[in-house]
């Protein structure tokens, strides 16, 4: 039976790997899959060897805290490599312990395929790790244009599939629906307010968008505030902020729900949606497809984000996956010092009230979307692992020998 890797982090990855799984299976029952990442992955048939998805940050200082996690992961990973090989390994995102991962690897001579490509194209100002993955993967699943240009340049043997949410998105019901499963009134003004899927947004990004919705609860007394969970855990911490901004909100727990996945309560917020909240991020593109206006707004430690500015001279065109697609400007982003909440306040309040503003916005949004790709992009990408794994392995697609 062949046996394939996939390793990952972050709520995000688990969730693309999770829908990955599914379909590698759908194609290839018999497989055998080992992950490190989350319970999704589990959910959809792997074996998971190491959960990951609580232990990832943005920034140095923030990073600080999970290095003893990172390590330990990678003595797993390290162990499990010695002890039951896969065949194939498939990296997705998470690069600070995947760029570690892949030389492992590179090291044992197993074939390695990197799917959803870590963002060091979009900021990274050395080229050193970009070249050590193109010489250490034997594939790049691209799913942004410029990504796989940037990777090609590089030497890297790249195929740009497109991007998975082109897919996981096409069943999210309509607005309506999404509405009459949520218990929410037609004529209701509702803002989804997402502030984090990592601890660190919780204390750095959650203040911001409170205040900003307590601003527009000032404004528009009539809105309703719903808050998609990405994890149990900030369930009381957004609560009790949320009180001490005097911000009247919903929580909305993926468990309380009677649907397929976890994940879908998430979807089915943003498509009951007015208007989105949100911190940088997956839900920036999700909330794109589905057509919705927002806001982004991110903000790191001030230590690390000085440090990033002006000794390492980071310079990011954007952070929002929206802008990042065609890179230019289609959804408003606001970073660090420039997240003040009179200017979510203004932002919002023209997405919600300017019809010229609105029309723009889903024409923008019409061209990123095309940007993106064809549907069948999972499809694809497993059709594209699978055959790394065949000419491995030397089996017949149909069936172990």
């Amino acid at each position: 039976m062949s046996h394939l890797f996939i390793c990952t982090g972050e709520v995000s990855g688990d969730l693309q790997a999770s829908h990955l799984i599914r379909e590698l299976l759908q194609q290839r029952p018999y497989l055998r899959i080992t992950a490190v990442g989350g319970e999704g992955m589990a959910a959809a048939g792997a074996h998971l060897l190491h959960r990951t998805t609580e232990i990832s940050s943005i920034g140095i200082l923030e990073a600080l805290p999970f290095i003893g996690p990172a390590l330990w992961t990678e003595w797993k990973i390290r162990r499990f490599l010695a002890q039951d090989p896969p065949d194939v390994a498939v990296l997705v995102d998470y690069i600070g312990v995947n760029s570690r991962v892949a030389r492992l690897l590179q090291q044992q001579g197993i074939p390695t395929v990197y799917y959803i490509a870590p963002q060091e194209w979009v900021w990274s100002q050395n080229a050193r790790l970009t070249y050590q993955l193109a010489r250490q993967v034997q594939l790049m699943l691209a799913i942004f244009p410029q990504e796989a240009r940037y990777y090609q340049a590089a030497g890297a043997n790249v195929r740009h599939v497109g991007h998975p949410l082109l897919d996981i998105l096409a069943t999210v019901p309509s607005r309506s629906q999404a509405r009459a499963q949520l218990g929410i009134p037609a004529e209701a003004i509702v803002v989804v307010v997402v502030p984090a899927s990592r601890q660190q947004e919780i204390r750095l990004v959650l203040p911001i968008l409170l205040q900003s919705a307590r601003l527009l609860q000032e404004h528009l007394p009539q809105v309703h505030f719903w808050v998609p969970l990405a994890s149990p855990r900030f369930a009381r911490p957004i609560a009790r902020a949320a009180r001490r901004f005097g911000v009247d909100l919903t929580l909305l727990d993926p468990q309380s729900l009677p649907l397929p996945s976890p994940h879908k309560a998430h979807h089915l917020a943003l498509a009951a949606a007015d208007l989105v909240l949100a911190k940088s991020g997956t839900v920036n593109l999700e909330t794109a497809i589905l057509g919705i206006p927002q806001v982004v707004v991110y903000r790191l430690n001030p230590v690390t984000f000085w440090i990033a500015r002006h000794w390492l001279k980071v310079s990011v065109p954007f952070m929002s996956p929206a802008n990042l697609v065609q890179m230019r400007a289609i959804v408003p982003e606001l970073l660090q010092e420039e997240a003040q909440p009179e200017k979510v306040l203004e932002l919002a309040l023209t997405l919600l009230t300017n019809p010229q503003r609105q029309a723009q916005l889903q024409a923008d949004y019409a061209a990123m979307r095309a940007a993106l790709g064809e549907p069948g992009v999972l499809r694809r990408a497993a059709k594209a692992i699978l055959e790394v794994l065949d000419g491995k392995t030397g089996r017949h697609p149909q069936g172990p020998i």
